[in-house]
Protein backbone atom coordinates (compact mmCIF):
# COMPACT_ATOMS: atom_id res chain seq x y z
CA UNK A 1 0.00 0.00 0.00
CA UNK A 2 2.54 2.21 0.83
CA UNK A 3 4.05 2.10 -2.76
CA UNK A 4 1.35 2.47 -3.91
CA UNK A 5 0.93 5.53 -2.08
CA UNK A 6 4.48 6.65 -2.73
CA UNK A 7 4.18 5.89 -6.43
CA UNK A 8 1.11 8.29 -6.73
CA UNK A 9 2.85 11.39 -4.96
CA UNK A 10 6.02 11.05 -7.78
CA UNK A 11 3.64 10.66 -10.72
CA UNK A 12 1.36 13.83 -9.55
CA UNK A 13 4.78 16.22 -9.05
CA UNK A 14 6.70 14.41 -12.51
CA UNK A 15 2.67 14.86 -14.44
CA UNK A 16 2.38 18.37 -12.47
CA UNK A 17 5.89 19.48 -14.09
CA UNK A 18 4.43 18.32 -17.52
CA UNK A 19 1.38 20.31 -17.44
CA UNK A 20 3.11 23.02 -16.83
CA UNK A 21 4.41 23.06 -20.25
CA UNK A 22 2.56 20.60 -22.24
CA UNK A 23 3.71 21.81 -25.59
CA UNK A 24 6.71 19.09 -24.84
CA UNK A 25 4.34 16.51 -25.15
CA UNK A 26 2.87 17.54 -28.51
CA UNK A 27 7.06 18.44 -29.73
CA UNK A 28 7.85 14.73 -29.23
CA UNK A 29 5.10 13.93 -31.90
CA UNK A 30 6.78 16.14 -34.48
CA UNK A 31 9.68 12.75 -35.64
CA UNK A 32 6.85 10.45 -36.09
CA UNK A 33 4.55 12.88 -38.15
CA UNK A 34 7.94 13.92 -40.38
CA UNK A 35 8.02 9.97 -40.86
CA UNK A 36 4.35 10.07 -41.66
CA UNK A 37 4.33 13.35 -43.92
CA UNK A 38 7.50 12.83 -45.53
CA UNK A 39 8.17 9.19 -46.06
CA UNK A 40 4.76 7.63 -45.97
CA UNK A 41 3.79 8.74 -49.74
CA UNK A 42 6.70 6.80 -50.55
CA UNK A 43 4.83 3.25 -49.88
CA UNK A 44 1.21 4.31 -51.39
CA UNK A 45 2.55 3.83 -54.91
CA UNK A 46 4.62 0.85 -54.53
CA UNK A 47 3.34 -2.47 -55.36
CA UNK A 48 2.29 -3.25 -51.43
CA UNK A 49 1.62 -7.16 -51.89
CA UNK A 50 5.57 -7.68 -53.03
CA UNK A 51 6.97 -5.26 -49.88
CA UNK A 52 5.18 -7.15 -47.56
CA UNK A 53 2.06 -4.70 -47.00
CA UNK A 54 -0.57 -7.01 -47.11
CA UNK A 55 -2.64 -5.12 -45.46
CA UNK A 56 -2.28 -1.74 -47.06
CA UNK A 57 0.58 0.60 -47.18
CA UNK A 58 -0.82 3.19 -44.12
CA UNK A 59 -2.23 0.42 -42.31
CA UNK A 60 1.03 -1.40 -41.86
CA UNK A 61 3.48 1.59 -41.67
CA UNK A 62 1.25 3.62 -39.15
CA UNK A 63 2.02 0.49 -36.47
CA UNK A 64 5.32 0.31 -37.06
CA UNK A 65 5.48 4.18 -36.75
CA UNK A 66 3.69 4.06 -33.18
CA UNK A 67 5.94 1.16 -31.98
CA UNK A 68 8.91 3.57 -32.96
CA UNK A 69 7.83 6.07 -30.69
CA UNK A 70 7.03 3.96 -27.75
CA UNK A 71 10.27 2.87 -28.21
CA UNK A 72 12.63 6.35 -28.75
CA UNK A 73 10.02 8.13 -26.92
CA UNK A 74 10.73 6.84 -23.72
CA UNK A 75 14.45 5.83 -23.98
CA UNK A 76 15.53 9.28 -23.79
CA UNK A 77 13.59 9.79 -21.00
CA UNK A 78 16.75 9.36 -18.74
CA UNK A 79 18.67 12.81 -19.74
CA UNK A 80 16.06 14.43 -17.13
CA UNK A 81 17.27 12.08 -14.41
CA UNK A 82 21.31 12.83 -14.99
CA UNK A 83 19.70 17.13 -14.60
CA UNK A 84 18.45 15.97 -11.60
CA UNK A 85 21.65 14.26 -10.10
CA UNK A 86 23.35 17.57 -11.22
CA UNK A 87 21.09 19.39 -9.28
CA UNK A 88 21.16 17.23 -6.28
CA UNK A 89 17.75 15.76 -6.57
CA UNK A 90 18.69 12.26 -5.83
CA UNK A 91 20.84 13.12 -3.22
CA UNK A 92 18.15 14.77 -1.74
CA UNK A 93 16.10 12.14 -1.74
CA UNK A 94 17.66 10.10 0.48
CA UNK A 95 16.01 11.95 3.66
CA UNK A 96 12.82 11.71 2.87
CA UNK A 97 10.91 8.11 3.69
CA UNK A 98 8.91 7.62 0.04
CA UNK A 99 10.02 4.22 -1.57
CA UNK A 100 12.89 3.96 -3.62
CA UNK A 101 11.04 1.86 -6.34
CA UNK A 102 8.20 4.28 -6.26
CA UNK A 103 10.73 6.62 -7.67
CA UNK A 104 11.40 5.05 -10.44
CA UNK A 105 7.45 3.87 -10.98
CA UNK A 106 6.38 7.00 -10.59
CA UNK A 107 8.43 8.84 -13.43
CA UNK A 108 7.75 5.62 -15.97
CA UNK A 109 4.35 5.76 -15.22
CA UNK A 110 4.34 9.89 -16.62
CA UNK A 111 6.34 8.70 -19.19
CA UNK A 112 3.62 6.00 -20.44
CA UNK A 113 1.00 8.60 -19.70
CA UNK A 114 2.34 10.87 -22.40
CA UNK A 115 3.15 8.04 -24.41
CA UNK A 116 -0.43 6.81 -24.86
CA UNK A 117 -1.54 10.30 -25.58
CA UNK A 118 0.88 10.72 -28.18
CA UNK A 119 0.25 7.04 -29.56
CA UNK A 120 -3.75 8.02 -29.89
CA UNK A 121 -3.15 11.44 -31.44
CA UNK A 122 -0.71 9.99 -34.23
CA UNK A 123 -2.85 7.44 -35.25
CA UNK A 124 -5.87 9.87 -35.43
CA UNK A 125 -3.93 12.19 -37.34
CA UNK A 126 -3.26 9.41 -39.31
CA UNK A 127 -6.34 8.68 -40.62
CA UNK A 128 -6.78 12.27 -41.30
CA UNK A 129 -3.50 12.81 -43.21
CA UNK A 130 -2.96 9.36 -44.82
CA UNK A 131 -6.08 7.91 -44.86
CA UNK A 132 -5.45 5.42 -42.56
CA UNK A 133 -8.43 3.04 -41.05
CA UNK A 134 -8.54 2.82 -37.82
CA UNK A 135 -9.82 -0.74 -36.26
CA UNK A 136 -11.02 0.68 -32.71
CA UNK A 137 -10.92 -2.71 -30.87
CA UNK A 138 -7.39 -3.75 -32.16
CA UNK A 139 -6.62 0.03 -30.83
CA UNK A 140 -7.06 -0.12 -27.76
CA UNK A 141 -5.28 -3.72 -27.51
CA UNK A 142 -1.89 -2.28 -29.14
CA UNK A 143 -2.30 0.62 -27.00
CA UNK A 144 -1.38 -2.38 -23.91
CA UNK A 145 1.89 -3.12 -25.69
CA UNK A 146 2.77 0.58 -26.35
CA UNK A 147 2.39 0.54 -22.34
CA UNK A 148 4.88 -2.39 -21.53
CA UNK A 149 7.49 -0.99 -24.05
CA UNK A 150 6.91 2.61 -22.55
CA UNK A 151 7.26 0.71 -18.83
CA UNK A 152 10.29 -1.23 -20.15
CA UNK A 153 12.36 1.49 -22.18
CA UNK A 154 11.90 4.06 -19.43
CA UNK A 155 13.16 2.20 -17.00
CA UNK A 156 16.14 1.01 -18.47
CA UNK A 157 16.57 4.80 -19.28
CA UNK A 158 16.62 5.91 -16.20
CA UNK A 159 18.50 3.02 -14.48
CA UNK A 160 21.23 3.58 -17.48
CA UNK A 161 21.45 7.30 -16.39
CA UNK A 162 21.80 6.48 -12.92
CA UNK A 163 25.15 4.25 -14.06
CA UNK A 164 26.57 6.69 -16.51
CA UNK A 165 25.65 9.96 -14.88
CA UNK A 166 26.80 11.67 -17.73
CA UNK A 167 24.92 12.90 -21.16
CA UNK A 168 28.30 12.79 -23.46
CA UNK A 169 28.50 8.55 -21.96
CA UNK A 170 24.50 8.22 -22.35
CA UNK A 171 23.81 9.39 -26.13
CA UNK A 172 26.37 7.13 -28.22
CA UNK A 173 25.29 4.39 -25.53
CA UNK A 174 21.76 4.95 -26.65
CA UNK A 175 22.23 4.88 -30.63
CA UNK A 176 25.04 2.13 -30.82
CA UNK A 177 22.05 -0.50 -28.86
CA UNK A 178 18.96 1.58 -30.68
CA UNK A 179 20.09 1.01 -34.34
CA UNK A 180 20.07 -2.53 -34.85
CA UNK A 181 17.13 -3.20 -32.97
CA UNK A 182 15.26 -0.53 -34.94
CA UNK A 183 16.58 -1.92 -38.25
CA UNK A 184 15.75 -5.80 -36.96
CA UNK A 185 12.32 -4.80 -35.79
CA UNK A 186 10.92 -4.42 -39.29
CA UNK A 187 9.27 -0.78 -38.45
CA UNK A 188 9.91 0.43 -41.60
CA UNK A 189 9.42 -2.10 -44.10
CA UNK A 190 8.17 -5.41 -43.22
CA UNK A 191 10.88 -8.19 -42.73
CA UNK A 192 8.92 -10.71 -44.56
CA UNK A 193 10.67 -9.37 -47.45
CA UNK A 194 14.53 -9.81 -46.38
CA UNK A 195 16.76 -12.86 -46.70
CA UNK A 196 16.87 -15.66 -44.17
CA UNK A 197 19.65 -14.41 -42.35
CA UNK A 198 17.81 -11.33 -41.31
CA UNK A 199 14.32 -13.00 -40.28
CA UNK A 200 16.68 -15.28 -38.24
CA UNK A 201 18.36 -12.35 -36.27
CA UNK A 202 15.29 -10.94 -35.81
CA UNK A 203 13.55 -13.82 -34.19
CA UNK A 204 16.01 -12.89 -31.30
CA UNK A 205 14.77 -9.32 -31.28
CA UNK A 206 11.11 -8.62 -28.88
CA UNK A 207 10.66 -5.69 -30.87
CA UNK A 208 10.03 -7.49 -33.92
CA UNK A 209 6.97 -9.58 -32.26
CA UNK A 210 5.71 -6.00 -31.34
CA UNK A 211 5.49 -4.50 -34.58
CA UNK A 212 4.06 -7.68 -36.09
CA UNK A 213 1.72 -7.61 -33.39
CA UNK A 214 0.49 -4.02 -33.55
CA UNK A 215 0.18 -4.68 -36.84
CA UNK A 216 -2.54 -7.65 -36.81
CA UNK A 217 -4.07 -6.15 -34.00
CA UNK A 218 -4.42 -2.81 -36.25
CA UNK A 219 -5.93 -4.64 -38.95
CA UNK A 220 -8.58 -6.72 -36.63
CA UNK A 221 -6.39 -9.93 -36.94
CA UNK A 222 -6.65 -10.46 -33.01
CA UNK A 223 -6.09 -14.59 -33.21
CA UNK A 224 -2.71 -14.20 -34.53
CA UNK A 225 -0.32 -15.90 -32.35
CA UNK A 226 2.54 -12.81 -32.46
CA UNK A 227 -0.57 -11.26 -30.12
CA UNK A 228 -0.04 -13.54 -27.38
CA UNK A 229 4.09 -13.95 -27.82
CA UNK A 230 4.88 -10.33 -27.89
CA UNK A 231 2.74 -9.71 -24.99
CA UNK A 232 4.58 -12.29 -23.04
CA UNK A 233 7.91 -11.49 -24.46
CA UNK A 234 7.43 -7.55 -23.37
CA UNK A 235 5.80 -8.07 -20.39
CA UNK A 236 8.70 -10.17 -19.45
CA UNK A 237 11.15 -8.04 -20.71
CA UNK A 238 10.01 -5.09 -18.90
CA UNK A 239 9.51 -6.49 -15.78
CA UNK A 240 13.47 -7.38 -15.99
CA UNK A 241 14.41 -3.82 -16.59
CA UNK A 242 11.89 -2.52 -13.42
CA UNK A 243 13.62 -5.05 -11.02
CA UNK A 244 17.16 -3.59 -12.64
CA UNK A 245 16.43 0.01 -12.31
CA UNK A 246 14.51 -0.43 -9.39
CA UNK A 247 17.79 -1.76 -7.77
CA UNK A 248 19.57 0.97 -9.14
CA UNK A 249 17.55 3.54 -7.51
CA UNK A 250 17.77 1.59 -4.38
CA UNK A 251 21.70 1.83 -4.16
CA UNK A 252 21.76 5.52 -5.45
CA UNK A 253 19.15 6.19 -2.74
CA UNK A 254 20.27 4.33 0.48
Amino acid sequence: MKLVRDTWLVYSRQMGLVLRQPVWVFVMLIQPLYYLVLFGPLLQNMPTQQMGFEYGAMETFVPGLVIMMAMFGTLFAGFGLIAEIREGVIERMRVTPVSRLALLLGRSLRDISTLVFQAVVLVLLSGVIAGLTINWAGLGLMLLIVLAIGLGMSAASYGIALKLKSEDAMAPLLNTITQPVLLLSGIMLPLTVAPDWLRTLALFNPFAYAVNAARALFNGDLTNPVIWQAGALLAALAALLVFWSGRKFSRSAS
